[in-house]
Order: structure tokens, then sequence, then C-alpha cells
């Protein structure tokens, strides 16, 4: 499938999950990205989950990475330029949403891209090769392009692997790995 046809059939597929099913899978999502072999690093970039899109609640992870006292990273979006700045979550971190509904940083301590070493991503899709869809604006393939090369790249899905998606490109960055309640992706 073409990556418009993958955004239709999982933005449909997310839509009719119901709030308790996105509970019950986010946390299982959590729980198998305890199994990753990621644990030995230091900063850990987080995305703050989308509500209104039924997007995985990556509460439950942020909870694991504050558990083991790991420095999470979050980011602010830059719609004009399609980039992103990203700052450490601290106790006096303030989020708000923007006007998409991403729950950002409003400032902090700036962390440069390549000081990150885990990204946790969101997406839509993903396939056999670890080609991801996301929303299509390019903001994560952006990011990960500035990132150290040995960066590991999670995605976190609801939904288990495509087998391939047919139009990516050499701007796509494929995933390391992908989380789903029920497995975890190794490619």
């Amino acid at each position: 499938m073409t990556k418009i046809e993958l955004r239709k059939k999982y933005k449909k597929l997310r839509s009719s999950l119901s709030s308790n099913e996105i509970v019950l899978k986010s946390i299982a999502i959590a729980n198998n990205s305890l199994k990753l072999p990621i644990w030995n690093k230091n900063f850990y970039h987080l995305f703050l989950s989308i509500i209104e899109h039924n997007e995985v609640d990556t509460g439950p992870l942020l909870s694991v990475l504050s558990g083991k006292d790991k420095n999470i990273v979050l980011s602010k979006s830059d719609f004009k330029t399609q980039t992103m700045d990203h700052f450490l979550l601290t106790d006096s971190t303030i989020i708000q949403k923007n006007k998409w509904n991403i729950p950002e940083p409003v400032n902090g301590i700036a962390i440069p891209s390549n000081n990150i070493d885990v990204v946790f991503v969101p997406l839509l899709a993903f396939d056999e090769e670890g080609n991801r869809v996301g929303y299509g604006k390019g903001f994560y393939d952006i990011f990960l392009s500035e990132c150290k090369p040995e960066i590991v790249k999670i995605g976190l899905s609801f939904f288990e692997v495509e087998e391939q998606i047919l139009d990516t490109n050499k701007n796509d960055i494929a995933l390391d790995f992908c989380v789903t309640p029920n497995r975890t992706y190794n490619f």
C-alpha cells in the first residue's frame, strides 16, 4: 500500500479504538519496551501523545523512563521550518498544547539532537523493513537526520506490521525497532 492509503486505513483503525483499549494497549507497549536493549543509554526522546488522534499514550512509557531515572527529552515543533527544538523534561517544565493539539514544552534546557541516544517515534503504520508512515510533514525524518548515526529509533504502534510501504523515498529514515502490544519487531 502507499503512504496515503496507509494513513487513511490506520487513522480509521485508531479512531475505532475505545479509550479503554488505548489505555490497555499503551500499557502493553510500555511493558514490551522493557525487553529492548536500550536501557544503558542517557538521553531518551519521547513524543507526548495527541489524545484527539488516538495516538499511543506515552504516559506509561514516561513512567518507565522516570522510574529508571533517565534523562527525558521532549520537542517543540516549528511548523514554518518543519524542525523541532528539544528540551530536557524537568520538574519545572511547563507543557502546553499547540494549535494542532500537540503537547509541547514551553521552554527549558535545550538539548542538541546529537546528544540524544534513543528516540521513540510516533507513527500510523510500519512495514517489514522498518519504514514508517507518519502524518506526512517530515518532522521526524528531518530530526532523525540531525542525530548521531548510532541513534536507536523505536516506533510505537497499536497495530502489527504491514508487508511493504510502496512509496518510500531517500529521505525516509527507517526504524531499528517497533513495539506493539503483542510483540517487538527488530529491523
